[in-house]
């Protein structure tokens, strides 16, 4: 297609992943379609590597606190080459190879998006490591340094500093120069030690008492996905003047009742502890915060904190995890993997 939008002698199709309701990974269905033609200030991207997300597993069993209704193409971000642009779009946009943060959407061969939201990529940077940093790299940059405000010298706790986002905190959180006590199961310490962070296990360890051993005096940050008990006993390890981040409830995935509810207590925590007089702080960060508010400043910093992440990666500051590569016919296994929790690091979807 060139920037009107007209296919120029080659027809593709669409390829995408539904999921048509509370099912198991393999009742995803894969539907043939049309490429949708881009309207004005639009472009189509033809996707080069997407992934799976902790959104997907909730989603999956209706568990994520804003998901549209069934059925609905899961897919919280991706990377590929703009094939399509729309009336109004930049020229120079054509042919590019971008990021896009979408929330749903993802998980197919072409994919719509509004051209104010896509990022570009730098040139050499493979795919499926570029889309292993976009949800994750800006959530961990997000946190680590527009909430918690880290510096160097300091020492913070990541729980899950194995998985998707846990592992992009560690690395971003040493490259400012910031010391890392990480949980995780047993068969990750090793790899964890020889990224210089002190491992915890949760499986067998208490881990306050631990976390308590190793900074007797609290830690600065805590950046929790646990959700439930656990972001209470991540309060009470900050020192004074710290900070945590509470970001999903990962503790409540397989639960019963309201979707809603799990986020509303994490809500109403945050809210009691920063009413009362103390010297911490408490955030729950969703990384689509203000976007209602102002889709301007929204993109603004989605573009800025994105693009410090490719730079972090361009400079060796980062190393995408890719705990496996699958096409996206076999997304009924890559969901499988991600859900077992025996790996390390992002699960990438390509065409």
């Amino acid at each position: 297609m060139n920037a009107e939008g007209r296919t120029e002698g080659l027809v593709e199709e669409l390829v995408e992943v539904v999921l048509p309701g509370k099912v198991e990974p393999e009742g995803l269905r894969i539907r043939h379609g049309v490429v949708p033609a881009p309207g004005p200030g639009q472009v189509v991207i033809r996707m080069e590597a997407t992934g799976v997300s902790f959104a997907e597993q909730q989603m999956r069993r209706g568990r994520y606190y804003d998901q549209p209704a069934f059925p609905f193409v899961p897919g919280y971000d991706l990377v590929g080459a703009v094939v399509a642009t729309g009336e109004g779009v930049e020229p120079g946009l054509s042919g590019a190879r971008v990021a896009a943060l979408v929330k749903v959407g993802g998980w197919a061969s072409h994919v719509l998006v509004e051209a104010a939201d896509v990022v570009p990529v730098p040139d050499g940077v493979d795919a499926a490591e570029a889309e292993a940093l976009v949800v994750n790299g800006v959530t961990a940059w997000q946190m680590l340094h527009r909430k918690a405000r880290v510096r160097a010298g300091q020492t913070i706790l990541v729980h899950g500093a194995n998985g998707g986002v846990g592992s992009v905190l560690v690395q971003l959180a040493h490259a400012a120069g910031v010391k890392v006590i990480g949980t995780a199961s047993a068969r990750h310490h090793d790899a964890l030690r020889e990224q210089g962070v002190t491992p915890v296990d949760y499986r067998t360890e208490d881990v306050a008492a631990r976390v308590r051993e190793l900074a007797p005096g609290g830690v600065d940050a805590v950046f929790d996905h646990v959700g439930g008990r656990s972001v209470t006993d991540s309060w009470r390890l900050l020192a004074p003047g710290g900070t945590l981040v509470s970001y999903g409830s990962a503790s409540t995935r397989d639960d019963e009742g309201s979707k809603q509810w799990p986020v509303l207590k994490l809500l109403g925590r945050v809210w009691w502890w920063n009413a009362a007089p103390n010297r911490r702080r408490a955030y729950f960060f969703n990384v689509w915060a203000g976007r209602a508010l102002s889709r301007t400043r929204f993109r603004a910093r989605l573009r800025a904190d994105l693009t410090q992440v490719f730079a972090a990666l361009q400079r060796g500051d980062v190393t995408p995890q890719i705990a496996a590569r699958l096409p996206l016919a076999r997304v009924a296994d890559a969901l499988r993997l991600a859900e077992s929790g025996t790996v390390a690091g992002k699960i990438v979807l390509n065409p």
